[in-house]
């Protein structure tokens, strides 16, 4: 066994001691021993967090600690939980109850809206190519808005976005409510677990509570398959009560007779990880493949022309093929635009970094040199880039799209 696996093993034993011994002194109501367990529990959970390499073991580990921690700290403060009628409290029903000072569905509609729901400017314009999806999703939007119709024509109420990172999954879902001028839920999965252990199930329900009131309403949920997966460990069960929570919010039941319309679009870059009954939620199931030639020239001239500068048309061409034989995403192409642009800065403003030392009046009347963006600009941006996309890795989206995709 090597140092680091020793080290796991002490740390996630030392986890479970004090865990144990926090949730019996919480059923002997001996809260000041509680208090210490729950704090030692955080700081072996944390240490845990520091040796792991698995990415998003470790978010969920630091999450956990976090939470023991806050628990620790809010009895070591005299905050004293309510007595319930059950007879025992586990330690993930403590945090709950030390935290409230408001009703429960308020404080947590609270959150939902000064912390999850937001503005898009978004328009369709602003993301280059996907036209065939973007065709889909205009296509829900207006029916959910048309009132007499059919009613075996039904919008969709589901939409998982999956691909490549960087290819446009967020802005689509933004796109999709500044065009509606729907409420835009940008839920982040860690916004949702994080911030009450073992109460976000109930965060859930808020958020469609929520999202019923302010209909139109768009609901994305990023790197969704963080919560679409229960593998690992100690935080397996709140991830499954989250999922419950949700899969029974997706299957419309609350809906059937509100009128109101939630749209709930998820993204993921590892759509084969979901389990099969999440992905029968998401009727439909579209693959956002990395731009093509014409789309990487619409991108380009999104992020060059629409900011205010320009470029020699000639080179659009040269650019876009380089773009699509090195296998950049949207976002690729935005850096490289971006970089480009910042080197056409330093090549006309040679002394640019110098303004630093002035005072910031002298610094705010200079007038900054600019041109058209030449190949040489391009290239420049090109020699420190990589996609960070691989052929093998396509070959893996292609083939899960041909067995479940959905358009």
């Amino acid at each position: 066994m090597g140092y680091i696996d020793e080290f796991e093993t002490i740390q996630y034993n030392e986890f479970k001691k004090y865990k144990a011994i926090a949730e019996k002194a919480m059923e002997d109501e001996d809260y000041p021993t509680a208090a210490d367990a729950f704090l030692k529990a955080g700081r072996a959970m944390g240490k845990l967090a520091e040796v792991t390499e698995n990415e998003k073991l470790k978010e969920k580990r630091i999450i956990l600690a976090k939470n023991y921690m806050q628990v620790g700290k809010k009895l070591e403060k005299g905050v004293i939980p309510v007595k319930s009628k059950k007879e025992h409290k586990t330690s993930e029903e403590v945090y709950s109850d030390t935290a409230r000072t408001e009703s429960e569905e308020e404080e947590f509609e609270k959150y939902i809206e000064q912390n999850i729901i937001t503005t898009s400017g978004i328009a369709w314009d602003d993301i280059g190519g996907l036209d065939s999806v973007k065709q889909t999703i205009k296509e829900s939007v207006v029916l959910s808005i048309i009132e007499e119709k059919p009613e075996a024509i039904k919008p969709w109420k589901g939409i998982l976005l999956f691909g490549p990172p960087g290819t446009g999954k967020t802005l689509l879902a933004a796109a999709t409510a500044g065009s509606l001028n729907a409420t835009f839920f940008n839920v982040k999965v860690g916004q949702i677990l994080s911030k009450y252990f073992g109460e976000s199930p109930k965060l859930v329900s808020a958020l469609y509570r929520v999202g019923r009131r302010k209909a139109p309403s768009i609901i994305f949920l990023d790197e969704f398959d963080s919560i679409a997966l229960s593998r690992f460990g100690e935080v397996a069960e709140s991830s499954r009560r989250v999922l419950s929570t949700l899969l029974s919010e997706l299957d419309g039941l609350q809906d059937k007779d509100s009128g109101s319309y939630i749209l709930t679009m998820a993204a993921t870059n590892t759509p084969w990880d979901i389990d099969k009954a999440v992905l029968s939620r998401f009727p439909k199931r579209i693959y956002i493949p990395l731009p093509d030639k014409e789309a990487c020239k619409e991108i380009i001239k999104i992020n060059i022309i629409k900011e205010g500068l320009g470029f020699d048309e000639q080179i659009l061409e040269q650019v876009a093929d380089k773009c699509t034989e090195k296998l950049f995403a949207g976002r690729d192409i935005a850096t490289l635009c971006n970089n480009a642009i910042w080197h056409m800065v330093r090549s006309e403003n040679p002394a640019l970094s110098s303004l630093a030392d002035k005072p910031v009046d002298a610094i705010r009347k200079y007038k900054l040199k600019t041109r058209k963006l030449t190949i040489e600009d391009f290239e420049s941006s090109f020699e420190s880039m990589k996609g960070a996309v691989k052929e093998q890795d396509l070959e893996e989206y292609e083939k899960w799209a041909k067995e479940y995709g959905s358009g």
